[in-house]
């Protein structure tokens, strides 16, 4: 399958919240959309749930109009919704009905997944007697109860200790490997990159960066090196840079001890280098290319504002 998004807008009285979204993702695959709070993000999920309707744009599945009522679709929520004194399998069945599961696979579809994130001995608690952690995976298990065939997940991690983040990562994986179209939204950019092969990023209702990550990332840190010298801080190498290099690089970055270059117009590594290396003062330890973090990326395209 493959899910197209074109030209999405979305206003709330005067005040246009999307503004031209665009992107696609197939099966076997996961989307990471991405924005800072407010950017437009939740207004899109809810747009390809159908309980919003754009002003304008459309959506296609396989080449043919979206209609997401007549399509099996698991959406973990950033703010959680089940019922708190309600058992769990109980309500698991209830909403899988609700989705025009048949009652047996509905029972059956729940004590499977329920089984697999590890939380199938409470399955005739109250929700609200589990811990923060196991309520979170519970909540995940009700997302897959229908046997989606394309999953939202908003902040899936959240709330969750490094354990169940596995246990959950695996769940991940197994949905993408199933050939589920699986989109996910979070802050925690690590979980976007192990998982997303391509990422959306939306500033105020808008798409500023979207493609491949490894090509974002090659194309992001061209023409960029990291460089340290043997026993100096970074705040060494930028002076060493100001006072000999300046013709040469500008300093796009630091960390604690590295800094972070971009070659200026028609220069060489190898010039570079050399350069380097006549520097009495400076001995070269780290030269080699930034290789930028999706964190890196994002506060770059939206950080602005910050």
């Amino acid at each position: 399958m493959k899910l197209e998004v074109k030209d999405i807008r979305k206003s709330f009285g005067d005040k246009e919240i999307l503004k031209g979204i665009n992107f696609s993702v197939e099966s076997g695959k996961a989307l990471g959309l991405l924005g800072r709070n407010g950017a437009g993000k939740t207004t899109t999920i809810r747009i390809l749930m159908d309980v919003f309707h754009a002003n304008s744009g459309e959506m296609f599945l396989d080449g043919k109009p979206f209609e997401p009522r007549k399509v099996q679709i698991g959406y973990l929520p950033e703010e959680r919704g089940l019922y708190p004194k309600r058992q769990i399998l109980e309500q698991m069945v209830y909403l899988a009905r609700l989705r025009g599961v048949s009652k047996k696979e509905a029972i059956a579809n729940a004590e499977k997944w329920l089984t697999k994130l590890q939380v199938d001995q409470y399955k005739d608690k109250l929700l609200e007697t589990l811990s923060k952690g196991n309520q979170q995976k519970v909540q995940l298990a009700s997302t897959l109860v229908c046997d989606p065939d394309i999953v939202i997940l908003d902040e899936p991690f959240s709330g969750l200790d490094p354990v169940n983040s596995q246990i959950l990562q695996d769940v991940v994986r197994e949905l993408i490997g199933d050939g589920k179209i699986v989109i996910f939204s979070s802050h925690q950019m690590s979980y976007v990159e192990e998982f997303c092969e391509d990422v959306v990023i939306i500033n105020h209702g808008e798409v500023v960066l979207s493609g491949n990550l490894m090509d974002i990332k090659r194309e992001f840190g061209e023409n960029q090196l990291v460089l340290s010298g043997v026993g100096m801080t970074a705040e060494d190498t930028k002076q060493i840079v100001a006072n000999h290099l300046a013709d040469l690089v500008e300093v796009t970055g630091t960390s604690k001890e590295d800094v972070i270059v971009q070659l200026l117009k028609g220069v060489t590594r190898n010039q570079l280098l050399k350069r380097l290396t006549d520097i009495d003062e400076f001995m070269v330890e780290h030269f080699e290319t930034y290789k930028p973090s999706l964190n890196d990326i994002f506060v770059a395209k939206v950080g602005e504002e910050a």
